[in-house]
């Protein structure tokens, strides 16, 4: 019930100044501009990540002790960090090199003074703690290929953040279930923002999440995966709430956003083109392309995001090579059901 209560503020907040960011943007012709291998055809108003923030940020300052703050505060300097970056890019495009070493900063802070990083296999191929460096490396690299492999999928109205939603609410849930009411707070404060921009973002978007958004809940992403990661395979075998496979499980929550951006990504060299070019061959265009709406293409991929929590939740006993090698085939199945449908409907 208390987090119901926290998601609910964080939702009314957020709900009440999206139509004023909305109308201030409007006049001040901050636009997210259409054409190229965008889908949208009009003007719309970027930047919605900033009532989503202002709706997590009062609902944190009602639920966290000044300690828990504290406790926290390399993440809270580095997420901040993040959304400004962000905003930046929003309000004066940075090149995707400029964008790419603005985010190594708060990347760097949490991973060097935070203390969050990748710290062994964790049973995936064996037992065994990685060296410092390794680990800092590992680490830096998981957080630019999942935050930026979240901001990939927004390209659709409705899309990010509902894949968002249900990602946190997972995480959120988990966290709660296990002692660590912070991060589950911290989750669903977001997730009642998110909501919230859902309302305005369905298919007419009203406005877009934009980078202030997407880059901040992506860092948001990567940060509670990495740690439930970690919480996960300290957690005794005993308990009810521990999954064997703690990689695979995370890969699961994940799945839309790390199954488009490897897919993308492996089209993409195989073409010899740069895997940072932007293309219309995101999952959410194979769909558009069989004629699907943009509400129906949403509710397909939550669907498939769905589908893999319960796949995880299925495999929980499993190993890691279960879970992920069953991911694998399930993904490359929903590749190949995309392609033959499209090849199919162009005869």
């Amino acid at each position: 019930m208390i987090l119901l209560f926290y998601t609910a503020i964080s939702f009314l907040v957020s709900f009440l100044f999206f139509p004023v960011f909305i109308k201030l943007l409007r006049q001040w012709k901050v636009f997210d501009e259409s054409g190229g291998h965008k889908i949208h055809l009009a003007f719309t108003p970027s930047m919605g990540g900033l009532s989503i923030f202002l709706g997590a940020i009062v609902t944190l300052l009602i639920c966290l002790s000044l300690q828990q703050w504290i406790a926290l505060k390399f993440f809270f300097v580095s997420i901040a960090l993040m959304f400004f970056i962000g905003l930046r890019d929003d309000i004066l495009a940075l090149s995707a090199r400029q964008k790419l070493y603005s985010q190594l900063l708060p990347i760097a802070i949490l991973i060097i003074l935070g203390q969050t990083m990748v710290r062994s296999t964790y049973g995936l191929v064996w037992d065994q703690s990685l060296p410092m460096w390794a680990a800092v490396v590992l680490t830096a690299f998981i957080f630019v290929i999942l935050t930026n492999a979240y901001n990939l999928i927004d390209g659709l109205d409705g899309l990010a953040g509902t894949v968002g939603v249900l990602i946190l609410s997972f995480f959120g849930g988990w966290f709660f279930a296990v002692g660590d009411v912070v991060l589950s707070y911290i989750a669903f404060a977001f997730v009642g923002g998110l909501l919230s921009f859902l309302f305005f973002n369905w298919q007419p978007a009203k406005i877009f999440m934009g980078d202030t958004g997407t880059l901040m809940i992506g860092f948001l992403i990567s940060f509670l995966a990495l740690t439930f990661i970690d919480r996960n395979y300290s957690l005794p075998h005993e308990h009810p709430f521990k999954f064997s496979s703690s990689i695979g499980t995370a890969v699961c929550i994940l799945i839309i956003p790390v199954f488009d951006t490897c897919r993308v990504i492996i089209l993409r060299l195989r073409k010899f083109q740069s895997p940072f070019q932007a293309d219309r061959n995101h999952v959410h265009h194979q769909f558009l392309n069989l004629g699907f709406s943009h509400s129906r293409t949403v509710v397909c991929m939550a669907a498939i995001n769905m589908f893999f929590v319960g796949l995880a939740v299925v495999l929980k006993k499993f190993s890691d090579w279960w879970t992920l090698g069953s991911a694998v085939a399930i993904c490359l199945i929903i590749n190949f059901a995309l392609r033959r449908a499209q090849s199919r409907a162009a005869v």
